[in-house]
């Protein structure tokens, strides 16, 4: 029997409140928070509905229909301007909503960033009318309001959390709030997000029926993640240790491990989603009548442009800048962790130095085996060379062999562009590499090269690696044929991190090499200070200007572009009848 997913059987109930959820007017012209027919509350099935329908709001496509804006794999708001990518298609497709996000000229009448906001809120409302519910089901056991509550209060964590470190200072309701128009934004709600982990942790169960579900220890990871963005290592680290020892579990009750190939974590292949290093994950499937709906449509831009997978949409192209960063130390193994971008710059197949394998499971370079789908053709996989790079994501792209099975049959436009691969909002890598963080910060530099070089060994195994003329199996996220390794690949272990300056700058390395593509980037610059961010992105900028011609103004502001603008609308809707409720971010 296969596994539940989450979002692939809705009961009749939930398709009631989604009518009511898709029947309001827009956010902007709406109290984020609405209310539901009690009636359809009055029982643990009408709660239950209400609890799949806040998940539901994870893929960032709910009421609001925000489409790519609110992806949850944050591939703008995260990979792009951290770095890691370039907006990709036509200089003018996009030049309105998402190039101004990507260079940081960002107007607080964005339409990203109004999708980005509105999805969040959508997603609070959600796990608030789910709270709301909660005492008007008398069918309810005591382990069943603790279950829920937890969940609930875990999704609406999950959703501030996302509105605090892409928008600052935001209003924050509760399910008790009535109007939230009145709602300012004069507090800092890291607290409140905090103490939602905090109950989910110590209220959720260990394990799930469903592995979808967010369970106890997924609680601890998102509160760790929290403190991290905070800098307060002394409260992260017993988290992380918890979760790196025996008892962690996912919800399917898999110790936590890293899996033993880095592409098993981007492959929609059964027995390799919500995989032993899938902390948790939003979930993802097709053909299952949706028409697309419930698969990663976030995402659903992000292929290569012409003849392979997909066939359009050609965004989000890795950076020249990420792709040297997989240079290394011909003799050790090691990252050239201060001056990976000096000549040569990594090109294609005929590239000779020596590189960390982890690159071609990252990007799409011409002449490398991508996939099932043959050698990489170059920029006949570009949709325009002189914006987007030479390079393609592939990360979040389907095998060959997959097609009909892991992407969409049901006869829409996005049926080549809808695929069941999950979206990873942690991984256990991401754990260890938070771990040594802490160690470097409060800790042990033994410790902390330790967990690193953990990591590092996973990307050494050459059974993992990318091999010329070899045959593609998805079934297990291997080449078959190991004989000719597609690039000169050579990846070491630290043996000594003399300092704490060299510790640090090797534990940021190696997230920005593990986690490429994968809407961290710009979050990690934001939690290492303003000064640090700036001069990162704006080194990105003067490096790659000549290669996306989109970045030739780009500029990051410190003080300013750490975080997004409010939306204008909403702040003029709150300030409306005279007194000052929202007040917008520094800078805009």
């Amino acid at each position: 029997m296969k596994k539940f997913q989450l979002k692939l059987i809705i009961p009749l109930c939930l398709l009631l409140i989604c009518t009511v959820y898709a029947c309001k007017k827009s956010f902007l012209d709406k109290p984020a928070l609405g209310q539901i027919d009690p009636a359809l509350l009055s029982n643990k099935a009408g709660v239950e509905s209400l609890l799949i329908g806040a998940y539901s709001e994870l893929d960032g496509y709910g009421g609001n229909g925000a489409g790519q804006s609110a992806a949850p794999s944050n591939w703008m708001f995260g990979s792009i301007t951290g770095g890691d990518a370039y907006k990709g298609s036509d200089p003018s497709d996009g030049a309105n909503d998402q190039t101004p996000v990507a260079t940081f000229i960002l107007p607080a009448t964005n339409s990203f960033i109004i999708g980005k906001y509105a999805a969040q809120y959508d997603g609070v409302q959600r796990a608030n009318d789910v709270l709301r519910g909660i005492p008007n089901a008398k069918d309810l056991s005591a382990d069943d309001i603790k279950r829920i509550t937890g969940e609930a209060k875990f999704l609406r964590g999950y959703f501030y959390f996302e509105l605090r470190r892409n928008f600052f200072m935001v209003p924050y309701a509760d399910e008790t709030a009535t109007d939230f128009a009145n709602i300012k934004n004069d507090k800092d709600i890291y607290p409140l997000i905090e103490a939602d982990f905090k109950f989910a942790a110590e209220n959720l169960p260990e394990t799930q029926p469903q592995r979808g579900r967010a369970n106890k220890y997924a609680a601890m990871a998102y509160l760790a993640k929290v403190y991290m963005a905070q800098a307060k290592y002394t409260d992260a680290k017993p988290l992380l240790a918890t979760l790196m020892g025996a008892s962690a579990v996912t919800a399917g009750g898999q110790h936590y491990a890293l899996n033993d190939h880095f592409q098993q974590n981007f492959s929609p292949e059964a027995g390799q989603k919500n995989s032993a290093e899938s902390v948790f994950a939003v979930q993802a499937s097709v053909n299952d009548g949706s028409l697309g709906n419930n698969s990663n449509q976030g995402d659903n831009l992000n292929f290569p442009y012409n003849g392979g997978p997909g066939g359009c949409c050609g965004f989000f192209n890795p950076s020249q800048w990420l792709a040297n960063s997989y240079k290394t130390d011909p003799v050790t193994g090691l990252p050239l962790l201060d001056n990976f971008n000096a000549a040569p710059v990594v090109t294609d197949v005929t590239y000779t130095g020596t590189l960390d394998p982890r690159i071609d499971i990252t990007m799409g370079r011409k002449g490398i085996p991508y996939l099932d789908w043959g050698p990489h053709p170059g920029d006949a996989w570009i949709r325009n060379p002189g914006s987007d790079g030479h390079f393609s994501p592939k990360k979040n792209v389907y095998s060959k062999s997959e097609v009909g099975t892991n992407t969409s049959t049901e006869n829409t436009w996005t049926s080549a562009l809808s695929t069941s691969n999950n979206v990873n909002l942690i991984r256990y890598s991401d754990v260890i590499l938070w771990a040594a963080e802490c160690e470097v910060e409060i800790g042990s530099l033994t410790a902390a090269m330790a967990d690193v070089n953990m990591v590092r060994e996973r990307a050494q195994k050459t059974s993992g690696w990318v091999y010329l003329n070899s045959p593609y199996d998805a079934s297990k996220s291997i080449y078959t044929v190991q004989t000719t390794p597609a690039a000169n690949y050579k990846i070491g272990l630290y043996t000594s991190f003399p300092d704490q300056t060299y510790a640090r700058k090797a534990v940021r390395f190696e997230r920005k090499i593990e986690l490429a593509m994968e809407g961290h980037r710009f979050f990690d610059l934001q939690r290492w200070g303003s000064a640090y961010q700036a001069a990162e992105i704006n080194a990105f900028f003067a490096s790659d200007k000549s290669i996306d011609i989109t970045l030739k103004d780009a500029h990051f502001t410190q003080n300013k572009s750490e975080y997004r603008p409010i939306p204008q609308a909403q702040i003029d809707i709150s300030n409306s009848k005279g007194p000052i409720v929202l007040k917008q971010n520094p800078g805009y």
